[in-house]
């Protein structure tokens, strides 16, 4: 995993205590995505007295490719989705610098390969300010429905240990009983590893295939990548945490989604702290990362048939 992209984007990126950094991260962002090839362009929102805007770069399909795409989801766009702004007084290096700088490698390593869908990376500002940015954006896709394959929405994804002991269990008991829907007790279908070295993969019931599709295509291409899935019921009410990013806003709306996440404060002492450096995270995990983003885009957003 190149450092260049992480160097450049770490640092607080806060609305109110650091907006220029805010913007040079915009700004930033929207270059790499021009170098890159991709058709750029900004969705500005208001928010918090003021306009900001989440920066998307899309990825054409090329001409002539017919559509095809394992479970019929092309031609519909995926989206793959990271944040870009931080809580105050962190300079965010696992949250959520990781996590763009994972998107930008899925984006070159994307370059040249036949895809059947269009695949649009989004960065998404002020995840740390209840979701605005992905609120906002998914409001304008209800709007106008428009439909897509799915998003997958990376948050965290730069921190992992070997160490027994050094993943912890939400608070909400992920492998307790709990009572759902219609009067029913479900039971959490995995058991937290005590070892955190592992990217969970969190999803909801509508979007179990996205799930599914994400978990084989990161099995299959990364087998040395440990996964972790998590389906919950309705959008994840009954467990708080699983809705902590930008994922949330999708399933607020009816799209389907997922969070790809190394699970932040469950395992990473440094989450929303002043020493969350570059210093901590795992570019060899990072790399992993990129590897199984881009084999699940492949899957979702089709490769053409070949003869």
């Amino acid at each position: 995993m190149d450092e260049t992209h992480l160097r450049a984007l770490i640092g607080e990126r806060h609305p109110v205590t650091a907006p220029a950094a805010l913007r040079r991260t915009e700004a930033y962002l929207t270059k790499q995505f021009t170098l890159l090839g991709l058709d750029v362009s900004t969705h500005p929102f208001k928010a918090l007295g003021s306009t900001y805007r989440n920066v998307i770069g899309t990825m054409l399909p090329q001409k002539g490719d017919s559509p095809h795409a394992e479970g019929g989801l092309s031609p519909s766009p995926l989206i793959i989705a990271a944040h870009y702004d931080t809580v105050e007084a962190s300079p965010g290096a696992d949250d959520n610098a990781s996590a763009l700088a994972v998107l930008l490698e899925v984006a070159r390593s994307l370059r040249g390969v036949p895809l059947a869908g269009s695949v649009r990376f989004i960065a998404f500002c002020l995840e740390e300010e209840d979701l605005l940015g992905s609120l906002a954006y998914t409001s304008s896709l209800q709007a106008t429905n428009e439909e897509i394959c799915g998003a997958i929405v990376l948050e965290c994804v730069g921190y992992a240990r070997s160490e027994e002991g050094s993943q912890q269990k939400p608070p909400t008991g992920w492998g307790a009983s709990w009572r759902a829907w219609g009067g029913r007790v479900q039971t959490m279908p995995i058991a937290v590893p005590t070892v955190g070295d592992f990217l969970g993969i969190v999803g909801n019931v509508a979007s179990a295939h996205l799930v599914k599709a994400v978990e084989a295509a990161a099995n299959q291409a990364v087998p040395n990548l440990r996964t972790i899935s998590l389906v919950v019921p309705g959008n994840g009410e009954l467990l708080p945490d699983t809705r902590r990013s930008d994922h949330a806003a999708f399933w607020h709306h009816g799209y389907p989604a997922v969070m790809l996440t190394d699970t932040a404060n469950f395992r990473n002492p440094h989450y929303h702290q002043s020493t969350d450096t570059i210093e901590t995270l795992n570019l060899a995990f990072m790399e992993q990362v990129a590897r199984a983003v881009t084999a699940a885009t492949i899957r979702l957003c089709g490769a053409p048939l070949t003869v």
